[in-house]
Parts: structure tokens; C-alpha cells; sequence
């Protein structure tokens, strides 16, 4: 076993027992994944699998030894021979095959590398709704603690016969209605965690939970390179692959030539003559012409599969163009509607609320009235959250398309 490979089902093995959870930040998730992801692991074996095919392509197959015995007769001599044969390819197979099996390597690096890319969108994904559902909560929360105080005045009020029973007891309800909506918030983030534990080689049991909060938003340009990314380079290397692979099936229109010596004793002993021992050696050499088989089929397949490649490759082009672009104005249009309604409405419906309650608590308007301006107000806040997170999927869904975070080295013939 090579000292690579070693390496490697090494720090496979020991993974999990790196992977200890605790507390992460959402820039922290494409490295966790990169180590730990037990799928990434397993992916990485494709490429030592390769690369042991490249080690056994493009060599010459074994010589053989044969012995021919043949008995003395009144017409021939009784002879023992001894021969060595070797076949040899007359064309460019074998360096053909080698250099096909080296750009089959490199495409499974780049499996891996696109792989890589998924899985870390995937699980930036999920650290990015669980973000902004603490968001949600920690405004579930501050709504709860002004709804409880509201309830605490509504209920000193109606003691002292100034306010309505009802008035009272609709504020418990309201206050109560939050809670219960932080708890199910609550009950989302347990799920998305759950869901994000196996992408980072984590037990249900462990602890995880992602720190900071969500990062200032920012709208990238037009015109993202995004020539880098690992499934466009792998569908390069297949459309290089594919040209070796014609050559080769031309290479395989001769098949290999077969060249090999004998030597041996030979003897005969006629009858009232003494015996007699000569010594044999020679030369044999065969070559198969392409008479009935010029391999015309195999080139026909092969070409067509190139040309099956390219096309592959344009369309794939065309779908990143579409994915780049698409994500990039998602954000674009998340971006403007969140600082819209947080620079434009909520501070018009935060101004209007304050006069509500204050106009309430002096008996200028009704309790309805006042639980309405709030409730417009929390729905304003907590859309505004939305459009952040929405952006920041958008951000990741961008960065994928682009291949920001898993990177692959250009591919080149060779």
C-alpha cells in the first residue's frame, strides 16, 4: 500500500473522532465539510483508484515460455525446444493508454472537487437558514417581553376597573401566541441542525450549534469568472479524454505483433549408425493483418461519444451562465427589498406603533387597533430577516455557481 494511501485511510478513520461538534461560525462550514464529510472521504478513494489504474496501463504483457518435445522418427529428428515469445504493440497503443488513463485521473480529482462544492453549498445552506431562524427567535422574544409588559399594564389596569377584562385577557393571548411561535422556530433550528450533523461527520447525540450571526450583504458585478469551476474543468477533461480515446481505438485497428526464439538439442540415431546430437535455434515472428476486423465499429462509437462530450460541455456552459446570473440578481432584488423595508417602512410603522400604545394607554383608542399596528409591525421585521436570509442563499447558491469555494486547477492535455 503506498504511503498516500496510508495517509489517507488514516485521517478517514480518525474523522469522526476529530469532528467533535461544538460551536461553529457559518465561514467555518466549507472547511468542517472538507475534512470530515464521510462522503468526501469515501469520494477521495475514487482517485487512488484511478491512480492504480494509471500504474498498470500502458505496459507490455508478459513474455511466456513454451517447450515443444517431438519423438525421433524414420523422417525427422527427435528434437526438445525451448522458446521465449513477446508481444509488441507496431502502433501507439500502449503510450496512448497511459495517457488516457492519466486524464481519467485527473477527472476524478475533479469528481471529487465538484462533490466538494455541492456539499459545502448544501451545508452552508442549512447554516444560513439556522442563522436567520435565531434571528426570528431572538424578535419572537423581544415581541414576547413587550407583549408580556403590555399584558402586566392591560391587567393592573383592569383591576383598578380602568380597563376592560377583555382588553386583559386578549393581551395573555396575544403574549402567549409568541411564545408558541418561538417554540416552533425553536423546533425548526433542532431540525436543521439534525440535518447538518451527518454533513460534518456528527452523531445525533453531539453538540452543535452555529455561532455569529449573518454577514453584511453585498451584491457582487457581472461577470464572474466561472471557467474554474470543477464540473465544467471535469466535462474539459472528458472532452480530452475523448479525443486520446479516438486515437486509441485507431491505435487498436493492428493488434500486436508476436516475436520469440527457440533453441534446443536435436538428435537421431539410425538404425546401425551412432547417434547423433545437433544443436537448433531460431527466429519467429507473427504479425495479424486487419483484414476481417479494422475496428471501424469501436472508431465509429468513440467519435460519437466526443462529439456527444462537446455538446455536453456547451450546454453545461450555458446552464452555469443561466446560474450565475439568476442567483446574482436573486440577490440583487433581496438586497433592495430588505433595506427598503428597513430603512423605509419599519421606521414609519415603529413611529406609528409608539403612538398607538401611548394612545392607548390614555384611552384614545381600543386595544384592536393598538394589536394590529403590532403585528404589522412584527410581520415588517420579521420579512425584512427573510429578505436577509434569501439573499444569503442566493450569496451561496452564487458562490457555488461560480465555484468559489472548491476551486479546481485548469485541466491540459497531455
Amino acid at each position: 500500500m503506498s504511503f498516500r494511501l496510508t495517509i489517507l485511510l488514516f485521517l478517514t478513520c480518525a474523522g469522526s473522532a476529530w469532528a467533535d461538534g461544538g460551536s461553529i461560525t457559518l465561514d467555518g462550514v466549507g472547511d468542517r465539510v472538507r475534512r470530515y464529510n464521510p462522503q468526501l472521504a469515501a469520494a477521495r478513494l475514487r482517485i487512488e483508484e484511478a491512480r492504480g489504474r494509471l500504474d498498470n496501463a500502458g505496459r507490455l504483457s508478459n513474455p511466456s515460455v513454451g517447450m515443444d518435445s517431438r519423438n525421433e522418427t524414420f523422417l525427422s529428428p527427435g528434437q526438445v525446444l525451448v522458446s521465449i515469445d513477446q508481444s509488441f504493440p507496431i502502433t501507439s497503443r500502449l503510450r496512448l493508454e497511459k495517457q488516457l488513463t492519466g486524464q481519467l485521473v485527473t477527472a476524478a480529482e475533479l469528481e471529487v472537487r465538484d462533490a466538494e462544492r455541492r456539499l459545502i453549498s448544501d451545508a452552508q445552506t442549512l447554516a444560513v437558514q439556522i442563522l436567520a431562524t435565531k434571528e426570528q427567535r431572538s424578535l419572537r422574544q423581544q415581541q414576547t417581553e413587550l407583549a408580556a409588559k403590555l399584558s402586566e399594564f392591560v391587567q393592573g389596569r383592569a383591576k383598578a376597573g380602568e380597563l376592560s377584562a377583555l382588553d386583559a385577557a386578549q393581551a395573555q393571548v396575544d403574549a402567549q401566541r409568541l411564545i408558541v411561535e418561538a417554540r416552533k422556530l425553536e423546533g425548526e433550528s433542532r431540525s436543521l441542525l439534525g440535518n447538518l450533523k451527518p454533513m460534518l461527520n456528527l452523531d445525533p447525540d453531539d453538540s452543535l450549534s452555529i455561532s455569529g450571526a449573518l454577514p453584511e450583504m453585498g451584491v457582487p458585478g457581472k461577470g464572474a469568472n466561472w471557467v474554474m469551476r470543477a464540473d465544467y474543468q471535469l466535462a474539459e477533461a472528458k472532452r480530452t479524454a475523448s479525443q486520446t480515446d479516438i486515437g486509441l481505438a485507431k491505435a487498436n485497428k493492428w493488434q500486436d505483433v508476436s516475436a520469440g526464439i527457440f533453441a534446443g538439442p536435436e538428435y537421431q540415431n539410425p538404425s546401425g549408425v551412432d547417434r547423433r546430437t545437433n544443436g537448433v535455434i531460431g527466429f519467429r515472428f507473427s504479425l495479424p493483418l486487419p483484414f476481417w476486423n479494422k475496428n471501424v465499429g469501436q472508431i465509429a462509437e468513440k467519435t460519437a461519444t466526443a462529439e456527444r462530450v462537446r455538446l455536453e460541455q456547451a450546454a453545461l456552459a450555458k446552464q452555469i451562465r443561466s446560474e450565475v446570473e439568476n442567483a446574482r440578481q436573486e440577490m440583487q432584488s433581496n438586497y433592495e427589498l430588505a433595506h427598503e423595508t428597513r430603512d423605509k417602512l419599519l421606521p414609519l410603522v415603529i413611529e406609528q406603533t409608539g403612538k398607538l400604545e401611548k394612545a392607548y394607554e390614555s384611552g384614545q383608542t381600543d386595544l384592536l387597533t393598538f394589536f394590529r399596528a403590532r403585528e404589522q409591525r412584527l410581520e415588517l421585521e420579521a420579512a425584512a430577516l427573510n429578505a436577509v436570509r434569501d439573499f444569503h442563499l442566493a450569496r451561496i447558491r452564487y458562490e457555488a455557481a461560480i465555484g468559489q469555494h472548491a476551486r479546481a486547477v485548469p485541466v491540459t492535455s497531455k
